[in-house]
């Protein structure tokens, strides 16, 4: 038997943390695209160099030192979008994962657990996760690269992963367990249906 009062404490925390995130995500990516602030990323790409004369930087740039902290003092719009994907991608991801794990715990409390609409959330709720932990970490990395490269040139621009790629195991996990529960729905209704 579920504990229904759990359950909907449940979803309504996590409704309620996806909506704050959300919300944060959507002010702070407005504040940072439009305001004309400085936009600062770090490399480690001088970390063990020797430099004389200060970092090969683009015009408008403050390297603090070798571990460089790059800021850029009037960034363009596509510099202060690629901060915005390098800083703010995982706050919208977990904000997308928190809602549709409130949409399985209100299908649990309104029709139960082994239940069709139930399995079909979770698997949603595994396919989110599945592919959206590599696409925020693909996109992480993309925008810190991409945005690091136009501060300085020589550094380049490297596609990497950047992030906790480690939540596909629960990903996976909860697409294996939809599918087996939507198959234990199925034989129960088979089975009722022969009775």
């Amino acid at each position: 038997m579920v504990n229904t009062r759990l359950t909907r404490t449940v979803g309504s925390v996590s409704m309620l943390l996806a909506v704050v995130l959300g919300l944060a995500f959507l002010g702070r990516s407005a504040l940072r695209l439009f305001d004309d602030g400085t936009v600062c990323a770090k490399t480690g790409f001088w970390v063990n160099a020797k430099l004389d004369g200060g970092l090969p930087v683009e015009a408008g740039v403050e390297a603090s030192s070798s571990q460089a902290r790059l800021c850029q003092q009037d960034p363009s719009f596509a510099q202060r979008a690629a901060g915005v994907g390098d800083e703010l991608t995982w706050g919208l991801f977990a904000a997308v994962a928190l809602v549709m794990l409130a949409l399985l715990m209100k299908a649990i409390v309104k029709n139960g657990p082994f239940t069709n609409s139930a399995a079909q959330h979770l698997t949603r709720l595994g396919w989110a996760v599945t592919l959206g932990a590599p696409l925020a970490s693909l996109l992480t990395g993309w925008s810190h690269g991409w945005l690091v490269q136009s501060m300085a040139p020589v550094v380049g621009s490297d596609v990497r992963m950047d992030g906790p790629l480690e939540l596909i195991v629960p990903g996976l996990a909860a697409l294996i367990l939809g599918k087996i529960m939507r198959q234990g729905v199925a034989m129960r209704e088979d089975l009722e249906g022969t009775v």
